[in-house]
């Protein structure tokens, strides 16, 4: 493996000399790719368009990032930015690269989270997008247009992710292939419909079978937490080392979104029937809600505290978007309506 780091080390540092000018753009493009930004961007954004698509995107999301936290705590996997130190290969030829504020996140690296669950989650997207332009067009070439945006937008995240020293590329194809394959098989496996139990069984089994795998993985002396500290020490400013990176976060967030979802259709079968106007409106007022939402500063001790509030955070995110924002609007509109 010391080849393969090496030479992703070099891939790097020219990706980085060679479109120092769009920085700007590649650190857009990684934001995009969060995972976090399928939740919150993604997510309300198809469901308004399609309620379908917008489940499954929701779905997604949050099985491929679990299924990235279990792939990563057996796989391991350096990271570009402590790994150029840790190895101390380059003692006498120093790359000439450059840390982010996005660089230096405290999971282990392999295989890419932002990789996988991009090309997870708009897999759901431009296929739905794809069919439906088949269905209307008949055009083979129309509804193939999708697909290509579809690839262009998985290998720009995984670039980004080189870019900023976040990932080695065999760990960006690694996540994009496995994406792929989740997006394929799991989009037509969407559990619509369920009652509140599945969903209640299906979070606590996802969460509880992780800590069993995390405690199981210490019992066998495997230290789990090595990659936090690796990022601690190589991190060219500490400010940017962010509890909403480490794994147990993730955890939190996948779980919080499942229980959400099966919240939203317990209160809300079936959902708010609007027509487009409205939609719309709800789209922007739940983008804004999420927006606030996502930025409500959350204490960082205890650990278990944070974790906690992390999960309700995400418990909030399907309410918001499936039942609370389209809720009020056509409360409104219907009233405006009748007056």
């Amino acid at each position: 493996m010391e080849a393969v780091y090496t030479h992703g080390i070099w891939m790097a540092e020219t990706i980085q000399q060679r479109t120092r000018s769009q920085e700007t753009f590649w650190l857009v493009v990684t934001h995009m790719g969060d995972p976090k930004a399928a939740f919150l961007l993604v997510f309300p954004f198809t469901y308004f368009i399609s309620k379908r698509a917008g489940v499954a995107v929701l779905w997604l999301a949050a099985i491929s990032e679990w299924l990235n936290l279990v792939f990563k705590w057996i796989l391991f996997g350096e990271r570009p930015f402590w790994w150029i130190g840790e190895s101390r290969l380059f003692v006498n030829k120093q790359p000439n690269v450059h840390q982010f504020s996005s660089t230096c996140e405290t999971g282990p690296g392999s295989p890419s989270g932002h990789a996988m669950v991009t090309a997870a989650v708009w897999w759901v997207v431009v296929s739905s997008v794809g069919s439906s332009l088949y269905s209307r067009t008949h055009s083979v070439v129309l509804s193939a247009a999708p697909y290509l945006l579809y690839v262009v937008i998985v290998v720009a995240v995984g670039i980004s992710r080189i870019f900023i020293l976040a990932h080695f590329p065999h760990q960006v194809i690694a996540g994009s292939i496995t994406g792929f394959i989740l997006g394929v098989v799991l989009s037509r496996r969407v559990p619509e419909g369920r009652p509140l139990l599945f969903f209640i069984s299906l979070s606590t089994g996802l969460l509880l079978s992780a800590l069993m795998l995390h405690a199981g993985l210490q019992r066998l002396g495997i230290e789990l937490s090595w990659s936090i500290a690796l990022a601690k020490k190589w991190c060219s400013h500490a400010e940017w080392i962010r509890m909403d990176t480490a794994p147990f976060s993730s955890l939190a967030r996948d779980c919080g979104a499942l229980l959400g979802w099966g919240l939203a259709q317990y209160w809300k079968p079936g959902g708010w029937s609007l027509p487009w106007a409205p939609r719309a409106l709800s789209l922007a007022i739940s983008s804004m809600g999420l927006y606030h939402v996502n930025r409500l500063p959350l204490p960082v001790r205890p650990q278990g505290l944070f974790y906690s509030l992390f999960f309700v955070k995400f418990v909030l995110v399907p309410q918001i978007v499936m039942v609370l924002v389209p809720g009020l609007v056509h409360f409104f509109t219907h009233k405006k309506k009748k007056d």
